[in-house]
């Protein structure tokens, strides 16, 4: 496993790490927030859940151990030393192994999507997905102003959508009024 060497600027700057925390996402949460908190984002949803013989309505993780933290190499590596639990994910790419990384931006947008946990979202893989079939936008308004992503009618959907691709990782779906609705380049 040869992981490629990173610069200083790759060590000091914040980027959303996609991380694991294997069988522990609550773990994970409450030690971010804690007092050596990092900024930390897990995509919930709403399910219904059988706990001691009981059905309940409860906010889950959408994909179970993914925890995205927001931090510099240097501060979550200090983070890793005092708890194990989170690890990060790699990817392979020409020059070597890279740890999974989300830009900013999409990362912004991904998160006011998911944070929609009362309205109509959907999860998908990151292959389920043809976004050449749809067109690039940004939304003016309502509860997704300022998300850009891409405008397309998604399978098993009535309306179209508008849908945040994290690369790599996963992509969120909402529905959202055609008036709201720029087409950028």
């Amino acid at each position: 496993m040869d992981i490629a060497s990173p610069n200083t600027e790759e060590v000091t700057t914040a980027r959303w790490f996609v991380m694991r925390a294997y069988k522990s996402e609550k773990r994970a949460e409450e030690k971010l927030k804690g007092k050596d908190g990092l900024e930390y984002f897990i995509p919930k949803c709403y399910a219904v859940r059988v706990y001691h013989g009981v059905k309940s309505k409860r906010l889950v993780p959408v994909i179970p151990n993914l925890v995205f933290v927001h931090a510099s190499r240097t501060q979550i590596t200090d983070f890793k030393k005092r708890y194990n639990f989170l690890q990060f994910v790699m990817w392979e790419k020409s020059t070597g192994l890279e740890y999974l990384v989300v830009p900013d931006d999409q990362m912004e947008s991904f998160i006011k999507v998911s944070s929609q946990y009362g309205e109509n979202i959907s999860y998908y893989n990151p292959d389920e997905l043809d976004l050449r079939k749809g067109c690039r936008v940004r939304i003016h308004g309502g509860k997704l102003n300022g998300v850009t992503g891409v405008f397309m009618q998604v399978q098993g959907k009535r309306n179209r959508r508008v849908v945040v691709l994290l690369e790599g990782v996963m992509a969120v779906a909402a529905e959202v009024h055609p008036d709201l609705i720029e087409v950028i380049s």
